[in-house]
């Protein structure tokens, strides 16, 4: 008991010590004002702006707030939390994102009484990151996150790509060079290193990505650099947009995300030398844990009604459930690289969605696999679009949901998704997605229009 005191003890110390260094480091830089930021049940950021004299009573006491206008939060008669800053997540914006002088600090949310606030996406994936940790192994994440850039009318954004160049091109052509170097260097200033970044597939298209992290961080990155993306995109009189197909014909923009467990003294657990392909027992584990709890998780990896319309074959997006080395027509792809850089790439999310959850549902998946021991088939190295329904059905290559409802209605009935998530989350964003289908079924598009209105 006394060491279990002395341990407490030090956390707050250290605590303490942090929060003096940050308060200081503001009267230096003179910073003016504080954002307070989280995100909704949606991954749409929302923030709290306070002057710097009220940062010593926000770290203290947190900045209550009405969440009943927050998507996936509250109702108006629970609507009171608060939101109170973790001291570790303070970065000055830099003098190209803010007009004066700001600093922000992500929030964790709570409830009046002093506990966590179940809904709040975060806490999802602190509590899968703890549960994962409680076994030995450290969660990391690292996405690539493409995006478009379109030209504006004024104030009106278009859906005209700013180039007409091609995947890594290096030509007068890639006009967005000095937006993506603008991005990148924003990003530095933040302490987000930026991995690489490029030209991709289709016209107007981009893709910047930072080294893989512990995946609270990488989802607090995530939701950093589209939020800086934008704004430089602003600046340069373009419009950023993370929708996951915007344009017919072409390919959209996803969110491949490459996964691998570490144990707490420093090794890839996916790792082994002496077994097929290298690959640890563990990681096959981990990928058959995905590949059966795939279609549960599609709604919150694929979140929205544009999200299926990438999901299509022939765009390099995935639409089969199977798993291989190096063939990109599977869901999971296992890179070249090995010893800490062994990993397994999940090729289905997009940018559309909250990537706490995102991250929580993908290693609760991976998890399942490990806890019950699940044997993966075997690789599928064959151009998977090209199979007939037959030799898919040979190998058994089941396929991902095909719309949001479809996803919707496969999520509603996993005991698992609800657990992984919580409840008030669970039912939350079923509520505000299900809301989303059905408005959409009762649209009439122009595609439709000009099908059967001359014929019906």
């Amino acid at each position: 008991m006394e060491d279990e005191c002395k341990s407490t003890d030090g956390a707050l110390q250290k605590e303490n010590d942090i929060i003096n260094t940050l308060i200081n480091r503001v009267r230096e830089q003179k910073v003016l004002f504080i954002r307070l930021q989280f995100v909704d049940i949606l991954g749409t950021p929302k923030n709290i702006v306070i002057p710097v004299s009220r940062l010593e009573e926000a770290l203290d006491e947190g900045m209550p707030f009405d969440a009943s206008s927050i998507a996936g939060y509250a109702t108006i008669e629970e609507s009171d939390k608060i939101a109170k800053p973790d001291p570790y997540s303070f970065v000055i914006l830099p003098e190209t994102i803010e007009q004066r002088k700001t600093a922000k600090l992500n929030c964790d949310i709570y409830e009046p009484n002093g506990k966590r606030f179940l809904g709040d996406a975060k806490y999802v994936l602190e509590k899968m990151v703890k549960k994962v940790h409680d076994i030995g192994y450290l969660y990391n994440t690292g996405p690539e996150c493409e995006f478009f850039l379109f030209k504006k009318d004024g104030e009106n954004s278009t859906l005209t790509p700013n180039d007409s160049a091609g995947y890594f091109d290096l030509s007068h052509r890639d006009l967005a060079e000095g937006v993506r170097a603008d991005i990148s260097l924003a990003l530095d200033e933040m302490g987000i290193t930026t991995y690489t970044s490029h030209h991709e597939v289709s016209r107007g298209q981009h893709e910047i990505n930072f080294r893989y992290a512990d995946a609270l961080t990488t989802a607090d990155r995530v939701i950093t650099l589209k939020y800086i993306t934008k704004v430089i995109a602003t600046k340069h009189n373009l419009h950023a947009s993370f929708m996951p197909k915007p344009l017919f014909g072409v390919n959209g923009s996803g969110m491949h995300t490459h996964v691998s467990l570490f144990t707490t003294e420093g090794n890839n657990a996916f790792y082994d030398p002496d077994s097929d392909n290298q690959l640890s027992k563990l990681a096959r584990q981990y990928i058959a844990g995905l590949l059966k709890y795939i279609r549960e998780i599609t709604a919150i990896l694929n979140p929205t009604v544009n999200s299926y319309k990438r999901l299509v074959p022939g765009y390099e997006a995935p639409t089969y459930i199977s798993w291989a080395n190096r063939n990109r027509s599977a869901l999971i792809r296992i890179p070249s690289g090995r010893k800490n850089s062994t990993r397994c790439e999940l090729r289905s999310p997009d940018l559309s969605g909250n990537p706490y959850l995102q991250f929580a549902v993908i290693l609760a998946a991976g998890l399942k696999g490990i806890e019950d021991k699940l044997v993966p088939p075997e690789p599928v190295e064959k151009n998977i679009y090209a199979l007939s329904s037959k030799d898919r059905e040979k190998h058994g290559i089941g396929q991902l949901p095909d719309s949001l409802g479809h996803a919707l209605s496969i999520m509603r009935e996993s005991e698992f998704v609800k657990e992984t998530l919580s409840e008030p989350v669970f039912e939350n964003f079923l509520h505000v997605k299900q809301k989303e289908w059905a408005e959409y079924r009762m649209q009439v598009t122009k595609w439709e229009i000009e099908r059967y209105l001359p014929i019906v």
